[in-house]
């Protein structure tokens, strides 16, 4: 049995389907869910992924995107993007993988499939090769699709200390001016993570830039007034 059958069945066995409906909604996801929830779709998938080894770069990705481009239901998408960041594949995390994050990042196009991939997936490229990865987010962050400015705006997001500001502003800069409300809260998100480490820092750009509210807000959420 393929390895995307076996999801597909483990997906299915675990199932809640009385739970479907208001995991969609709660989603506003086009694609109907199965009713399985994080937890247990974990569990469930622990065993196939420890079963189903693939030995190869090239075939690892060939899974991954077929596993994507296949999925009936959210949670199959879910299955391939934890598949994406599955421990017995880290040694293929390498430049090779950047079309296909590219592939679900622009097809995806909704936070609970692109925020994993932006702040896990692209954020450790960018950390392991910079000097590749820091010209494409400032590509990214001029792109017209939102999903890659997001994506730009947010792979730094773990970086903490080692955040490299002139880069992460140069990703948000470029949509300031963009109202949609996930460009803003994107925005927000990025600049509250950096002002774990540096709040004036934040605080001081927050002030220069004339964010929206809802950027602002986010940014200096847990920084204390004054």
């Amino acid at each position: 049995m393929s390895l995307g059958k076996a999801v597909r069945e483990a997906l299915r066995e675990a199932a809640e389907p009385d739970k479907a409906a208001a995991m969609r909604a709660y989603m506003k996801s086009t694609m109907p869910f199965l009713g399985v929830q994080a937890g247990p779709r974990r569990a469930a998938l622990r065993p196939v992924f420890a079963d189903h080894r693939i030995a190869t770069a090239p075939e690892w990705r060939r899974t991954v995107l077929e596993l994507w481009r296949d999925a009936e239901y959210r949670e199959e998408r879910y299955a391939a993007v934890e598949l994406t960041g599955h421990r017995f594949y880290r040694e293929f995390q390498t430049l090779y993988t950047v079309p296909m994050y590219e592939e679900m990042i622009v097809t995806g196009a909704w936070w609970d499939l692109v925020d994993e991939l932006a702040t896990h997936r692209i954020g450790s490229l960018l950390a392991a090769f910079p000097d590749s990865m820091r010209p494409l987010m400032l590509d990214w962050a001029h792109d017209a699709d939102l999903w890659k400015r997001r994506t730009a705006i947010l792979c730094q997001n773990r970086f903490k200390g080692r955040t490299d500001t002139a880069l992460l502003y140069a990703c948000i800069e470029p949509s300031l001016s963009d109202n949609d409300f996930f460009a803003r809260k994107a925005i927000g998100w990025a600049l509250r993570e950096y002002a774990k480490v540096n709040p004036r820092e934040v605080v001081r750009y927050v002030q220069a830039k004339g964010l929206s509210g809802l950027s602002r807000r986010e940014a200096l959420k847990n920084v204390p007034a004054g």
